[in-house]
């Protein structure tokens, strides 16, 4: 088990969250208040007796399984009060775990039900998040999800409003969804219109199918970064062009594992990335899906892989250099996390 010191420092440690989704961070006591207020039937009302329907267990099957979890957030976030609120609980949770930079990403297009148009969920998440900034000091960005089983049409309507918010709250969009039934190909058309655009993009690739949708998303949608690239290592080719373009990784390690992209933890090929100079990266994807928070993912890279402090750092920063900010921003960020680091005695 991780030393009691080393859990303080975990806890202590600045981090930053790059891959998280907000329909995957919701409190249970906050769904709870929300479908009450809102009048939508619920299986049980109470907190407790919520997180299964909310959470997946260690018997999740698939990628396809972890994603049903999130039909039961979105039908309480369609309207511009819940979707903000949960973006300010986001920023708030975060900075519980000291995350001093966090990317929250969300599909605009699912949370429509009642009206709201893709500039309004926008809006509202943006609002939430810089509500969230002001009164906890992490700071931002907003990644609007395109989703694999929608339109290209429906997928052109969220790049087109991403567009009015960049330099305003939104950072980057992103793919996601089933990517075994619905190939990064599929989506050369919307994502040519971002890179029209300059809007920064990143994937989800190489998670629930191989490294040729990795080689895809960059060399053909023109994504900067990976979410996940677990499966990376099944072409060697593909990933020294990953490692020499410098394509960050959001790696997540405890969904990772739950949606099968790796069979178990022996498997997870965080140390031979990192041997081989990969940029990766440490996130959550889903707190409340998954159970687990920033310090959690540290925690358990430590107990499971015996990272030491100055490798979690590494880990930490390679968060910053990563992160969709401008490099004024990413300077500053750099500097004020060495800061606190150096205070907490690791070295960098």
């Amino acid at each position: 088990m991780v030393h009691h010191r080393t859990f303080d420092l975990l806890s202590r440690l600045p981090k930053v969250d790059l891959h998280l989704h907000l329909d995957g961070s919701v409190k249970p006591e906050t769904l709870l208040e929300l479908a009450l207020h809102q009048g939508i039937d619920l299986p049980v009302y109470d907190r407790e007796g919520l997180i299964p329907h909310m959470r997946v267990g260690e018997e999740c099957g698939s990628l396809i399984e972890y994603l049903s979890k999130f039909d039961f957030t979105t039908r309480i976030m369609q309207s511009g009060e819940a979707l903000e609120r949960i973006a300010y609980e986001v920023v708030q949770q975060s900075a519980e775990h000291n995350c001093k930079y966090v990317e929250v990403r969300f599909a605009p297009q699912l949370h429509r039900n009642n009206g709201l148009t893709v500039e309004e969920t926008i809006h509202h998440v943006v609002e939430g998040m810089k509500r969230g900034q002001r009164d906890f000091g992490v700071r931002g960005g907003v990644i609007a999800i395109c989703m694999r089983n929608h339109s290209c049409q429906s997928n052109l309507e969220v790049i087109e409003a991403a567009a009015k918010f960049v330099g305003k709250g939104v950072v980057a969009v992103d793919l996601a969804g089933d990517e075994a039934t619905y190939p990064p190909e599929f989506f050369r058309e919307v994502f040519a219109e971002s890179t029209r655009r300059g809007i920064p993009v990143t994937i989800h690739a190489g998670e629930a199918a191989g490294a040729a949708n990795v080689y895809e998303a960059v060399t053909n949608l023109g994504a900067a970064r990976i979410g996940h690239g677990v499966r990376l290592k099944e072409n060697r080719s593909i990933m020294e062009m990953v490692k020499e373009r410098r394509i960050p990784l959001e790696m997540c390690p405890i969904s990772n594992i739950q949606t099968k992209a790796v069979s178990g933890w022996e498997a997870y090929p965080i140390r031979e990335y990192l041997e081989q100079g990969l940029l990766v990266t440490i996130n959550t994807d889903n707190p409340s899906v998954s159970g687990t928070d920033i310090t959690n993912e540290y925690r358990v890279l430590s107990d499971r892989f015996g990272f030491t402090a100055p490798e979690l750092v590494k880990l930490i920063m390679n968060g910053v250099d990563a992160a969709f900010l401008d490099e004024a921003d990413k300077r500053l960020l750099r500097r004020e996390m060495e800061d606190e680091i150096s205070g907490l005695g690791v070295s960098l």
